[in-house]
C-alpha cells in the first residue's frame, strides 16, 4: 500500500490561497464602521517602506480571526527603524489603516513614514520638532504616518475620519496623514 504524500493545510497555505484570490474575492465595503465591526470576509494590509526599502501585502484577518503570524509580520514591518524596536500594533490601529485604505479603492501600497517609535527617537524627535506629543500614540503601537502618491492629505483624512474610530492628524506640508487608535478626534489641514 502506497503512503498517503498529501500535505497537511497549513495556516500559511490557507493564506497564501486566500492572497492569490484576494482581488476577486475581497468583499466591497461600503463603509468603514462595517468593515471594523467585521463586515468582510478577510482584512489585508499594504505598506512599503523608503527608511527600509522593504514591502508587505498580508492578510491579517479571516472570517473573525485575527491570523497570528501575519501580526507578527505588521509588528515587524512597523518598528522603529531608527533602533530596530519591535513592539505590538494594536489590531483596532491596523484597522483602521485597512478601511480608509479600502475606502480609498486604491491598488497603491501606503508608504509608512512612522509606526512604532521607541522612547528613544520619540525624545530625539521631540528635541528638533515641537508636533511631536511627549506621550505619542506611536510610544504604544497605536499610530501609524502614511501617504499615498495617489490620493491628497485630504481624501486619506476623509477615509479615515469616516471609520469613526480613533484620531485623525492632517499634515499637508508635509504630505501625510496619522491615523490612531485614541479618542476620536482630528486636527491640522
Amino acid at each position: 500500500m502506497a503512503a498517503d504524500n498529501s500535505a497537511t493545510l497549513t495556516r500559511r497555505a490557507l493564506l497564501g490561497a486566500f492572497a492569490a484570490t484576494a482581488a476577486t474575492a475581497a468583499p466591497y465595503y461600503a463603509n468603514a464602521a462595517g468593515f471594523l465591526r467585521g463586515g468582510g470576509d478577510i482584512r489585508r494590509l499594504r505598506m512599503h517602506s523608503q527608511r527600509t526599502g522593504e514591502t508587505l501585502e498580508t492578510i491579517y484577518w479571516i472570517e473573525g480571526e485575527y491570523i497570528r503570524e501575519a501580526l507578527r509580520e505588521i509588528n515587524y514591518f512597523m518598528r522603529d527603524w531608527r533602533t530596530d524596536g519591535v513592539t505590538s500594533i494594536d489590531n483596532r490601529a491596523i484597522d483602521i489603516m485597512a478601511a480608509a485604505h479600502g475606502l480609498l479603492e486604491v491598488d497603491e501600497p501606503y508608504m509608512l513614514l512612522s509606526g512604532y517609535r521607541s522612547p528613544q527617537t520619540n525624545a530625539m524627535l521631540r528635541r528638533r520638532s515641537s508636533g511631536v506629543a511627549k506621550n505619542s500614540l506611536h510610544l504604544k503601537g497605536q499610530a501609524a504616518d502614511l501617504r499615498l502618491n495617489s490620493r491628497s492629505v485630504s481624501q486619506m483624512a476623509r477615509a479615515a475620519e469616516a471609520c469613526r474610530a480613533g484620531g485623525v492628524g492632517r499634515y499637508s506640508r508635509s504630505n501625510f496623514v496619522h491615523m490612531d487608535c485614541g479618542t476620536v478626534r482630528s486636527w491640522g489641514r
